[in-house]
């Protein structure tokens, strides 16, 4: 297929969540045109809907905070927390590992200069604390937004997937337990007092990813950064060398070969909605909390021109309520606060519930492998149901219980005949598990040992903040599914962001970044905002690799001319 290009940019970017847009600002911040397309009607990605948080070990915010951490011990945490580089694969090599610490300081500057206004969650731990390198306060948030600032970029953003309201990271532990705790209450009011205060002032106040994603997308827009809607990347164009010069997008107006001087930037999400790519590569239809265009075009555009793939089994999995005809709503502080436990399909025990949500995830999938636990119970008691927020039950209301998500019952016998689990097996887990609410050692899984395990607790529940025995009816048992924030598999890339190809090599002119690539942090999850913080980084890297490329140079110039360039 030849035929003449329908217009030229430097730079192409698929996707406008953290990655794309960090890419497309980068580009523009460096005298490059830069045009973003959306497959879908409303631009911010996933991170649009996320907790907006990045994971920047030894970044200036967390030390002009008095947080002191290194370079040393960043990559010493990543090697105690994802494994050797050998076992996982490139997707997590030494290169990219220390291409991903070593540039944290110069892009948060950086993104700060531009008009970021950073905060610190000084109080969220790394998720695996207790080994080497491990810190508390790596995680930072974007300030809330007004979103108003925006104009006309406002109405065609994903706002209407984030929380209307400036809430920041600290907020939501605290909030958990604001009927438990005076320092949940306090934090409450803080929290009212903050969203009156822009109320008053007529602003329209967004935290969390939806103020992130505005903030970037103000940038963007202030630089002068192209943004096209309904467009998907459908294929790359590469010149007689191999090189990607462009890609074909499909837009509103038609479709439109699009060259790219630069090089094209492929940082639109993963596979997380694509139930027939889910059921292939993790045996299961999915249950993401991830958005509706996270279909992974971009990574089978990539595969299309000989990228390789890895990890494509894995996901940054999580605990989730599946609510019916909505969106599987994911869960946090539910299964970690105290007077709950969750067992599997015969009534037992089988993780720590306060973990690390992708070890949860993994966990219930391995569980199923042998004994069946998707869905898994969540069982609390009337203490838990007072005292700690529950979304998906705010959520989900009386469908939850209509559709035996949900069960009620007075006392646990009653509750484990409808659950459909053998009552004599519940009535012993119950009862050994209550054993170590009282002494504060889960002697199985070892919940609420670890500063992450507390994050999520109850510091008024003695002796172990995690643990409270289930005693006061009624009891609830809420199902959990394998949920997912996104697909961690995708295109090989390099320390620049260089999509690899099946033979090892650089496909010139190709970058990707995010979700539609294979995950620097290999199967685990390191800290908060280990999805979008890679992300954010690996876009700015590509962006500064393409500022410094000409792809095809004279060739891809004549490639133009003389009607050469190939679609793929």
């Amino acid at each position: 297929m030849t035929q003449s290009w329908d217009r030229e940019v430097d730079v192409l970017v698929a996707g406008s969540g953290a990655a794309g847009m960090t890419a497309a600002i980068t580009a523009a911040d460096r005298g490059l045109s830069a045009l973003v397309v959306e497959s879908t009607d409303r631009w911010g990605g996933t991170t649009m809907r996320s907790g907006g948080g990045l994971w920047m070990p030894n970044n200036p915010i967390m030390r002009r905070t008095g947080i002191a951490d290194s370079r040393e011990e960043a990559l010493t945490y990543l090697e105690s927390a994802i494994g050797p580089s050998e076992s996982i694969g490139p997707a997590s090599s030494p290169e990219r590992r220390a291409a991903f610490v070593d540039t944290i300081p110069e892009l948060v500057t950086r993104l700060e200069q531009l008009g970021v206004r950073w905060a610190v969650a000084k109080d969220y731990p790394d998720y695996y604390p207790d080994r080497p390198g491990g810190k508390i306060g790596r995680g930072i948030e974007s300030k809330p937004f007004d979103a108003r600032r925006l104009g006309d970029w406002q109405a065609t953003s994903r706002t209407g997937d984030s929380i209307p309201a400036p809430m920041q990271t600290d907020d939501v532990w605290l909030l958990m337990r604001a009927w438990s705790s005076f320092s949940g209450f306090f934090r409450g009011a803080r929290f009212v007092f903050r969203t009156l205060g822009g109320l008053i002032t007529g602003k329209k106040l967004y935290g969390f990813g939806g103020g992130l994603m505005l903030q970037l997308g103000a940038i963007a827009k202030q630089q002068g950064v192209e943004l096209l809607l309904n467009s998907p990347l459908t294929e790359l164009v590469k010149d007689e060398l191999g090189r990607v010069v462009g890609a074909v997008v499909a837009t509103p107006g038609g479709v439109q070969r699009i060259r790219a001087r630069r090089g094209v930037i492929l940082g639109a999400g993963g596979f997380a909605a694509n139930t027939a790519w889910r059921q292939k590569y993790h045996g299961i239809p999915g249950y993401t909390s991830a958005a509706e265009g996270d279909l992974g075009t971009a990574i089978e555009a990539g595969m299309a021109a000989g990228a390789d793939v890895a990890l494509m089994d894995d996901a940054w999995w999580g605990a989730s309520v599946p609510i019916p005809g909505k969106q599987a709503q994911f869960v946090l502080n539910e299964r970690s606060d105290p007077f709950g436990f969750v067992v599997d399909q015969s009534g037992r025990r089988y993780l720590n519930e306060s973990e690390s949500y992708i070890d949860f995830g993994h966990h219930l999938l391995e569980r199923d492998a042998v004994s069946p636990a998707n869905p898994s119970w969540l069982v609390v008691e009337r203490r838990h149901r007072q005292r700690y927020m529950f979304g998906a039950l705010l959520m989900g209301g009386k469908a939850l219980v209509e559709h035996g998500v949900v069960v009620n019952a007075d006392t646990l016998g009653e509750l484990a005949e409808k659950m459909g689990v053998d009552r004599a097996t519940f009535l012993s887990t119950v009862e050994r598990f209550n054993g170590f609410a009282r002494t504060g050692v889960d002697a199985d899984f070892g919940r609420g040992r670890t500063a992450y395990d507390r994050y999520y607790s109850d510091p008024w529940v003695k002796p172990n903040p995690n643990l409270g025995a289930l005693e006061k009816g009624p009891f609830t048992a809420v199902q959990l599914v394998p949920g997912d924030l996104g697909t961690k598999g995708g295109l090989l890339t390099d320390e620049h962001a260089r999509v690899i190809d099946i033979d090892g090599r650089v496909v010139e002119g190709l970058y990707a970044a995010g979700n539609t690539t294979a995950s620097v942090m290999g199967r685990t999850y390191p800290g908060p905002g280990s999805t979008i913080g890679p992300a954010a980084v690996f876009g700015y890297l590509a962006a500064v690799h393409a500022a410094s490329s000409l792809v095809g140079g004279e060739t891809a110039a004549g490639a133009d001319s003389a009607d050469e360039a190939r679609t793929v």
